[in-house]
Protein backbone atom coordinates (compact mmCIF):
# COMPACT_ATOMS: atom_id res chain seq x y z
CA UNK A 1 0.00 0.00 0.00
CA UNK A 2 2.81 2.38 0.50
CA UNK A 3 4.47 2.03 -2.52
CA UNK A 4 1.14 2.88 -4.86
CA UNK A 5 -0.10 5.50 -2.56
CA UNK A 6 3.00 7.21 -1.55
CA UNK A 7 1.72 7.04 2.20
CA UNK A 8 4.66 7.49 3.30
CA UNK A 9 6.04 10.57 1.76
CA UNK A 10 4.68 12.82 4.54
CA UNK A 11 5.25 12.03 8.11
CA UNK A 12 2.07 11.71 9.45
CA UNK A 13 -0.41 12.00 6.53
CA UNK A 14 -3.40 12.36 8.08
CA UNK A 15 -2.43 14.60 11.40
CA UNK A 16 -4.72 17.91 10.62
CA UNK A 17 -4.86 15.88 7.03
CA UNK A 18 -2.75 17.85 4.48
CA UNK A 19 -1.74 15.91 2.54
CA UNK A 20 -5.15 13.99 1.79
CA UNK A 21 -6.63 17.65 1.64
CA UNK A 22 -4.42 18.73 -0.96
CA UNK A 23 -4.94 15.46 -2.84
CA UNK A 24 -8.60 16.04 -2.68
CA UNK A 25 -8.07 19.35 -4.10
CA UNK A 26 -6.62 18.13 -6.76
CA UNK A 27 -8.93 15.66 -7.60
CA UNK A 28 -11.98 18.04 -7.31
CA UNK A 29 -9.99 20.32 -9.42
CA UNK A 30 -9.28 17.94 -12.47
CA UNK A 31 -13.06 16.70 -12.10
CA UNK A 32 -14.57 20.17 -12.19
CA UNK A 33 -11.80 20.82 -15.31
CA UNK A 34 -13.59 17.44 -16.83
CA UNK A 35 -16.87 18.80 -16.28
CA UNK A 36 -15.96 22.23 -17.76
CA UNK A 37 -14.98 21.01 -20.92
CA UNK A 38 -18.33 18.50 -21.22
CA UNK A 39 -20.31 21.31 -20.36
CA UNK A 40 -19.04 23.23 -23.37
CA UNK A 41 -19.23 20.50 -25.34
CA UNK A 42 -22.87 20.91 -25.04
CA UNK A 43 -22.95 18.73 -22.59
CA UNK A 44 -22.50 14.48 -21.65
CA UNK A 45 -24.66 13.02 -24.77
CA UNK A 46 -23.04 15.68 -26.85
CA UNK A 47 -19.39 14.92 -25.38
CA UNK A 48 -20.27 10.92 -25.93
CA UNK A 49 -21.52 11.13 -29.43
CA UNK A 50 -18.23 13.33 -30.32
CA UNK A 51 -16.42 10.40 -28.76
CA UNK A 52 -14.40 12.42 -26.18
CA UNK A 53 -14.95 9.78 -22.89
CA UNK A 54 -13.93 6.99 -25.05
CA UNK A 55 -10.65 8.73 -26.30
CA UNK A 56 -9.94 10.19 -22.65
CA UNK A 57 -10.85 6.89 -21.50
CA UNK A 58 -7.72 5.85 -23.98
CA UNK A 59 -5.38 8.40 -23.45
CA UNK A 60 -5.43 7.78 -19.68
CA UNK A 61 -4.88 3.87 -19.91
CA UNK A 62 -2.39 4.94 -22.10
CA UNK A 63 -0.37 7.15 -19.96
CA UNK A 64 -1.11 4.51 -16.94
CA UNK A 65 0.21 1.79 -18.95
CA UNK A 66 3.68 3.97 -19.88
CA UNK A 67 3.87 4.91 -16.17
CA UNK A 68 3.40 1.30 -15.11
CA UNK A 69 6.17 0.70 -17.08
CA UNK A 70 8.49 2.71 -16.43
CA UNK A 71 8.30 2.25 -12.88
CA UNK A 72 7.06 6.19 -12.12
CA UNK A 73 3.65 4.47 -10.71
CA UNK A 74 4.10 1.48 -8.70
CA UNK A 75 1.79 -1.40 -8.97
CA UNK A 76 2.51 -4.26 -6.24
CA UNK A 77 3.05 -7.33 -7.77
CA UNK A 78 2.81 -5.96 -11.33
CA UNK A 79 6.36 -3.56 -11.69
CA UNK A 80 7.64 -4.12 -8.02
CA UNK A 81 7.54 -7.36 -5.74
CA UNK A 82 6.76 -9.74 -8.10
CA UNK A 83 6.54 -13.51 -8.04
CA UNK A 84 8.77 -15.26 -9.98
CA UNK A 85 6.94 -18.44 -10.78
CA UNK A 86 3.47 -18.23 -11.90
CA UNK A 87 0.60 -19.50 -10.55
CA UNK A 88 -1.49 -22.23 -12.33
CA UNK A 89 -4.35 -20.74 -13.01
CA UNK A 90 -7.95 -21.98 -13.30
CA UNK A 91 -10.35 -20.29 -14.94
CA UNK A 92 -14.36 -20.64 -13.60
CA UNK A 93 -16.51 -22.80 -15.57
CA UNK A 94 -20.02 -22.90 -14.63
CA UNK A 95 -20.95 -27.03 -14.08
CA UNK A 96 -23.51 -27.82 -17.24
CA UNK A 97 -25.92 -29.04 -14.49
CA UNK A 98 -26.29 -25.89 -13.22
CA UNK A 99 -26.85 -24.04 -16.53
CA UNK A 100 -29.97 -26.02 -16.89
CA UNK A 101 -31.16 -25.76 -13.71
CA UNK A 102 -31.36 -21.94 -14.18
CA UNK A 103 -33.06 -22.93 -17.68
CA UNK A 104 -35.59 -24.78 -15.90
CA UNK A 105 -36.48 -21.97 -13.47
CA UNK A 106 -36.48 -19.25 -16.56
CA UNK A 107 -38.96 -21.93 -17.93
CA UNK A 108 -41.28 -22.56 -15.24
CA UNK A 109 -41.03 -18.61 -14.53
CA UNK A 110 -42.38 -18.04 -17.88
CA UNK A 111 -44.91 -20.31 -17.15
CA UNK A 112 -45.93 -19.27 -13.45
CA UNK A 113 -46.22 -15.61 -14.45
CA UNK A 114 -49.11 -13.61 -16.17
CA UNK A 115 -47.64 -12.89 -19.52
CA UNK A 116 -50.42 -10.28 -19.96
CA UNK A 117 -49.11 -8.18 -16.77
CA UNK A 118 -45.32 -8.60 -18.12
CA UNK A 119 -46.50 -7.28 -21.25
CA UNK A 120 -48.53 -4.79 -19.86
CA UNK A 121 -45.47 -3.46 -17.91
CA UNK A 122 -43.12 -3.75 -21.07
CA UNK A 123 -45.20 -1.60 -23.46
CA UNK A 124 -45.43 0.68 -20.36
CA UNK A 125 -42.15 0.51 -20.14
CA UNK A 126 -41.62 1.43 -24.00
CA UNK A 127 -43.92 4.33 -23.59
CA UNK A 128 -41.58 6.14 -21.05
CA UNK A 129 -38.34 5.45 -22.88
CA UNK A 130 -40.14 7.06 -26.14
CA UNK A 131 -40.32 10.37 -24.04
CA UNK A 132 -38.90 11.98 -21.27
CA UNK A 133 -40.35 10.11 -18.54
CA UNK A 134 -38.20 8.69 -15.92
CA UNK A 135 -38.23 4.35 -16.93
CA UNK A 136 -37.20 3.82 -13.40
CA UNK A 137 -40.88 2.89 -12.07
CA UNK A 138 -42.32 1.42 -15.43
CA UNK A 139 -39.01 -1.10 -15.00
CA UNK A 140 -39.51 -1.58 -12.02
CA UNK A 141 -43.09 -2.38 -12.34
CA UNK A 142 -42.45 -4.63 -14.86
CA UNK A 143 -39.56 -6.66 -12.70
CA UNK A 144 -42.21 -6.82 -10.18
CA UNK A 145 -44.60 -8.54 -12.77
CA UNK A 146 -41.80 -10.92 -13.04
CA UNK A 147 -39.95 -9.78 -16.29
CA UNK A 148 -36.88 -10.80 -16.99
CA UNK A 149 -33.86 -8.79 -16.85
CA UNK A 150 -33.36 -9.77 -20.51
CA UNK A 151 -37.55 -8.70 -21.43
CA UNK A 152 -36.16 -5.24 -19.78
CA UNK A 153 -33.30 -4.97 -21.52
CA UNK A 154 -34.63 -5.80 -24.86
CA UNK A 155 -38.03 -3.19 -24.79
CA UNK A 156 -34.83 -0.53 -24.10
CA UNK A 157 -32.88 -1.63 -26.83
CA UNK A 158 -36.22 -1.70 -29.04
CA UNK A 159 -36.93 1.94 -28.35
CA UNK A 160 -32.69 3.07 -27.15
CA UNK A 161 -31.15 0.98 -29.96
CA UNK A 162 -27.22 -0.16 -28.45
CA UNK A 163 -24.38 2.00 -27.84
CA UNK A 164 -21.88 2.39 -31.14
CA UNK A 165 -18.43 3.92 -29.76
CA UNK A 166 -17.55 7.19 -32.08
CA UNK A 167 -14.06 7.11 -33.05
CA UNK A 168 -12.71 10.58 -31.71
CA UNK A 169 -9.84 10.93 -34.10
Amino acid sequence: LQNETDITATVDPFAGSYAVETMTDEVEAAALELMAQIEDMGGAVAAIERGYQKSEIERAAYQTSQEIDSGERVVVGVNKYTVDVEEDYEPLRVDPAIEAQQAERLAKLRVDRSSDAVNRALDDLRRAAEGTDNVLVPMREALAARATVGEVCHALREIWGTYTPVDAS
